[in-house]
């Protein structure tokens, strides 16, 4: 029996996503039109990608996919998305000094977006710059890859949804997949509904906030684009500013919205059924929401006493009650989670209050939510299986089980956390060094917490990091070397690392 990967099987079944994948470029077209920019970038694109789509489904028309092939259209999947979303910026760029006109520049641009990372090398942003279609394009593209590009696909494709289970296994962002309904097609829909209701009602309430005068600037256009970045916990923003551009009023909006992100969506399923008290038992949820509360806190104590400068974007937080609070929580809201968003330029913070940031950026959202990082449970698990290990070092006849709310985790489910864990901290670590060698090579020199922040802004999905990489700096200026390994680093990221892994073994094993 051979142990390769049939991959004319997962590469066929891909041209299936990447043909449909042209339906999504209709929005930008849409706004294109609105704001007479160039249409035919969208109309040109949408075409070239329906005909690679068509083609690609060619080579296995009727693909059967077992576990390892499954793994190979995962990885596959998120690669072609990617460089298929380069195709509108290379031609919007085309002639121009656009820097998404060179091809890594787009290809980082658009693995930023489709894996919610947030991190950006677009130079200026602006609509004098850019069209309001690419813009658009940029924070769609955030909002396809937020609940997961493979789960919109099994929730709406026939042909896909056949191997829907162990595809969203492999796709799920945490250690554990909830099946919410018997049919995986009808779970996969179920929670791209409550994803889609969270964005909707996400967007007339920012847009309200302008009706009723409380946000001038937060017009339709940008309470869309930032619904379509909010809740995939993405960070783009078509304003340069990000949110520090919009009122207070918007920020305390989005907050709550940033950390809703962050929790398991399949929780809010059982809410809407009327069991709210599964997700108050969510030994998961209520770490994540003690986290917040417990760093927000810390974080807003700090800058009360002086941690942010007297005068910068944020405004002054310096005996400040409401404004310490307010950028405190948008702040740990928007890193602890991975959205990236930003109210204020805390690459100019004090030390202390930097550390205390990255320390939040290690934390990650829950399992099943739309945030990046190790996840909640992981770190719980963890520590868990370290208690255990010590406790049994003093009683090595006691058999002790790791329990999480309640139930036994598996001993494979531990293994398999421990592995992703110990891979996640040596590829940020060996990332975090090899940024620093090439910075030196073409003349920059980075300091060691802007290449560790770099490391961990892109593999943990996050996107701002510190000094020239803050909320506020661009990836820009980097060789293309450093940006193609920031790329592999937020597409393995992304898929939480083992899936890609995995199919280099296989493909190894196979030879």
């Amino acid at each position: 029996m051979s142990r390769g990967v049939n991959w004319k099987a997962s590469v066929g079944l891909l041209g299936v996503g990447i043909k449909y994948l042209a339906v999504t470029m209709v929005i930008p077209l849409i706004v294109a039109v609105a704001y007479g920019e160039d249409a035919w970038v969208f109309l040109v694109s949408m075409a070239l990608v329906a005909v690679i789509g068509l083609v690609v489904e060619r080579v296995d028309p009727d693909p059967d996919l077992g576990p390892r092939e499954a793994l190979l259209f995962v990885s596959l999947a998120w690669l072609a998305a990617a460089a298929i979303g380069t195709i509108p910026y290379l031609l919007a760029g085309y002639g121009t000094a656009s820097t998404v006109a060179h091809p890594v520049n787009a290809l980082f641009e658009s693995m930023s977006g489709f894996t919610t990372t947030g991190a950006t090398v677009l130079g200026e942003i602006s609509t004098e710059r850019h069209s309001h279609a690419i813009l658009m394009w940029r924070q769609l593209t955030q909002w396809l890859g937020g609940m997961g590009i493979i789960v919109l696909m099994i929730a709406i494709l026939p042909e896909i949804a056949v191997n829907g289970a162990q595809l969203m296994e492999s796709e799920a962002p945490g250690p554990e997949l909830q099946k919410l309904t018997p049919r995986i097609e009808e779970t996969a829909r179920a929670l791209w509904l409550i994803y889609f209701g969270f964005t909707v009602v996400y967007i007339l309430i920012l847009y309200g906030l302008h009706l009723l005068g409380m946000a001038p600037n937060m017009d339709l256009f940008n309470a869309i684009a930032h619904g379509f970045t909010t809740l995939p916990t993405g960070g783009f923003s078509p304003e340069a500013d990000s949110i520090a551009a919009f009122s207070a009023a918007v920020q305390w909006v989005v907050i709550p919205f940033m950390i809703v992100a962050g929790v398991n969506f399949a929780l809010f399923w059982h809410v809407l059924r009327g069991e709210a008290e599964v997700m108050l038992e969510n030994a998961e949820f209520r770490t994540y929401a003690g986290a917040i509360a417990v760093v927000t806190a810390v974080l807003a104590v700090m800058l009360f006493r002086g941690a942010a400068p007297a005068i910068e974007l944020g405004g002054a937080t310096q005996g400040m009650a409401e404004n310490s609070l307010r950028q405190a929580a948008f702040q740990i809201g928007s890193l602890l989670n991975s959205t990236g968003f930003a109210t204020a330029d805390f690459a100019q913070w004090d030390a202390d209050a930097q550390i205390l940031l990255m320390l939040t950026m290690f934390i990650g959202g829950s399992a099943g939510s739309t945030g990046g990082g190790v996840k909640i449970v992981r770190w719980l698990v963890v520590g868990k299986a370290i208690r255990r290990e010590l406790f049994t070092s003093a009683h090595p006849d006691v058999v002790q089980p790791v329990r999480l709310s309640g139930n036994v985790v598996d001993e494979d489910a531990i293994r398999g956390i421990m592995a992703f864990t110990i891979l996640y901290v040596v590829l940020f670590g060996v990332s975090a060094v090899f940024l620093s060698l090439d910075a030196a090579r073409i003349g920059v020199q980075l300091t060691m917490l802007e290449s560790t922040s770099a490391s961990l802004a892109t593999i943990g999905n996050i996107g701002p990091g510190f000094g020239r990489f803050g909320p506020f700096g661009s990836y820009l200026f980097l060789s293309d070397a450093s940006k193609l390994l920031l790329i592999f680093l937020m597409w393995i990221g992304r898929l939480e690392i083992v899936p890609v892994l995995a199919v280099f073994v296989s493909a190894i094993d196979g030879q």
